[in-house]
């Protein structure tokens, strides 16, 4: 069996992503995956980076980064350093240093974090709990696949 992480540089070069002010410009590997047929129940704990395609029914507690992929489904409380959401989170989210939320993110539930970045599209049913310093900064994604933006053209 190959190595199991994943080198976030490939899915950046995969996407076409030069800039590096999002939260997945910084990390440097994943070590936990969940694949889109996967639905894991419990808690994922530690200090690893996780990326998340199928459905959670559970508790997060890690130091790194969390990305719940597009499709991925969460039912439960988030708690992480970073956190980039494009799929749908029934629970609470509180990012301890960054929370984007991606134009395919749905989310339900309060929302903690020092820096908020959320794209249009993204949609949000809850509370925002912010501290005085709290960034919250609403985006329209640039950032798109090459090979979406080839079919766009074609249309």
């Amino acid at each position: 069996m190959g190595n199991p992480v994943l080198k976030i540089e490939e899915l950046l070069r995969k996407f076409g992503r030069k800039q590096r002010r999002r939260t997945l410009d910084h990390v440097g590997d994943f070590t936990g995956m969940l694949g889109p047929q996967s639905v894991y129940m419990g808690t994922i704990q530690g200090k690893d980076n996780h990326i998340v395609y199928g459905e959670v029914h559970g508790e997060c507690e890690i130091e790194g980064t969390l990305v719940l992929g597009e499709g991925g489904r969460w039912k439960g409380n988030i708690r992480a350093s970073s956190i980039v959401i494009a799929g749908h989170v029934e629970g609470d989210i509180h990012a301890t240093t960054k929370l984007e939320l991606a134009h395919t993110a749905f989310v339900r539930g309060k929302i903690t974090s020092p820096v908020v970045a959320i794209a249009r599209g993204a949609t949000h049913d809850g509370s925002i709990r912010m501290a005085k310093q709290t960034q919250i900064t609403r985006y329209h994604e640039r950032r798109e696949s090459p090979e979406k933006d080839r079919d766009e053209k074609e249309k």
